[in-house]
């Protein structure tokens, strides 16, 4: 690991830093949400079919195409970030991102072009799941890159406030949309309004991210070899696939949550619960006010106490509580009960989530860090949080049991604990309380790289 001295940061530079590595996050989040909350109006304008099972499930597949190509991005992206550095990188996908949003919001539908109107709405979710590939990882690894010693899992969980943000600004939206326009009105172009205010982002993402500086480790990385960075896939498996096994272990557990019970939560509501869509996006709001402010403290606790040391006890409790939340919530569903199951769940979700950008970064070599944190990432939000939805939707209409979502969770959580617990990586992030913020790492696990 580079023990240089960074060179110092005035505020103005990290306020930078900060926001540039956040925009893009949010943007990100409230576009995939916004999908989420109108995934029953979205089917019918695109996905039109005598079945409103088959059509939802449509929906809810193109929801989950743009996670599959999400790993690619990641690498190609994020391996560009870790050669070119993180600014120019996330310039590029802010602009990905914006294009995306607003093909999703001005294409027309089924009815007006046919066939072409699902195709385009396909592409824009390729290219978006291409941005958002590199997204976090690069993001993460800016900040991270940027906070000064034993302050790295709080500067990384604004990462996840911005997610926390697009969430009360998605679903404060979609609550006003459904509150005030008639059912007529939400079909004919309501549902476009989250989108089409998504892609003014873009422009101001841009701006702000093509004025910031290059972080502090890189550029002590790129003096001390003389050159740009490169790793080849083949020495970052060989170097990191430990590592990324355990990073995808941290994700794993708090993708599924997120995904579940804020994308999955008002379909779930609708379909299975029979409750209104604005009741479930009222829950959504207040979780993500209450995620804004907890994200920091989860990470200033992880700063201070070991992050690693407490995923095993967060994640345990929340493996026995799901169960109990979602039995709840089905056995007499109402607005008061899902709120009040939703405010436990989002003190979990926080908890467990807060520390994760820098959990993931701090286990990455400097120059291999944006592509190490978003491959990983993304493998596991693909897996275990794209597919949730459409998984859990066949899996309930499958058997019929509507505490299917709390089983996943379940599974999710024991997946969790067994990589973090059977991997180098994490059995040393777990014995060593300060790894990641700048002591030397254990041997076989990222140190090759420190000498290339």
């Amino acid at each position: 690991m580079n023990t240089s001295p960074s060179p110092r940061l005035t505020p103005q530079q990290v306020r930078r830093a900060i926001v540039a590595s956040v925009v893009g996050n949010g943007l990100e989040w409230f576009d995939f949400l916004a999908y989420g909350y109108f995934a029953k109006t979205i089917a019918k304008v695109f996905f039109p079919t005598h079945s409103s099972y088959l059509s939802i499930s449509l929906t809810l597949a193109t929801f989950a195409i743009g996670f599959f190509v999400r790993p690619l991005g990641g690498v190609l992206l994020g391996a560009y970030a870790d050669r070119v550095g993180r600014p120019r990188v996330l310039s590029l996908l802010i602009l990905m991102m914006a294009a995306s949003t607003l093909m999703i919001g001005l294409t027309p539908g089924y009815a007006t072009i046919g066939i072409a109107a699902p195709c385009i709405v396909v592409l824009a979710r390729l290219i978006q799941g291409l941005a958002v590939g590199a997204q976090f990882g690069t993001a993460s690894a800016m900040l991270v890159e940027y906070a000064p010693p034993g302050k790295k899992m709080f500067y990384g969980s604004f990462n996840m406030s911005s997610q926390a943000f697009a969430l009360i600004l998605s679903s404060g939206c979609g609550y006003l949309l459904t509150t005030w326009l008639s059912p007529e009105q939400l079909h004919s172009w309501g549902w476009r309004v989250p989108f089409l205010l998504g892609s003014l982002i873009g422009p101001l993402g841009f701006y702000i991210r093509h004025r910031v500086d290059e972080s502090p480790e890189f550029e002590a990385l790129k003096q001390r070899l003389g050159h740009a960075p490169r790793t080849s896939l083949r020495s970052f498996v060989r170097d990191n696939g430990d590592a990324a096994l355990c990073a995808m272990g941290v994700i794993i557990v708090g993708a599924a949550a997120n995904y579940l019970w804020h994308s999955y939560l008002p379909i779930y509501v609708q379909r299975q619960l029979h409750m209104p869509l604005k009741a479930a996006l009222l829950t959504t709001l207040v979780s993500g006010a209450i995620n804004f402010f907890l994200f920091p403290v989860s990470g200033k606790l992880a700063d201070r106490y070991g992050a690693y040391r407490l995923f095993y006890p967060i994640v345990i409790l929340w493996l026995l509580s799901v169960y109990p939340l979602f039995w709840y919530v089905v056995a007499d569903p109402s607005p008061a009960r899902l709120l009040s199951a939703q405010i436990i769940a989002t003190v979990f979700m926080a908890a467990m989530s807060g520390p994760h950008p820098g959990m993931l970064a701090t286990i990455f070599p400097v120059q291999a860090r944006s592509a190490g944190v978003a491959l990983s990432y993304n493998l596991a939000v693909t897996l275990f949080g794209g597919l949730a939805p459409v998984t859990v939707t066949w899996l309930t209409h499958l058997t019929g049991n509507n505490l299917m979502p709390a089983f996943y969770l379940i599974a999710a959580a024991l997946i969790s604990l067994a990589l973090v617990f059977f991997t180098r990586t994490g059995r040393a992030a777990y014995a060593e309380r300060d790894y990641g913020q700048g002591v030397p790492q254990p041997v076989g696990v990222t140190t090759s790289h420190t000498t290339h």
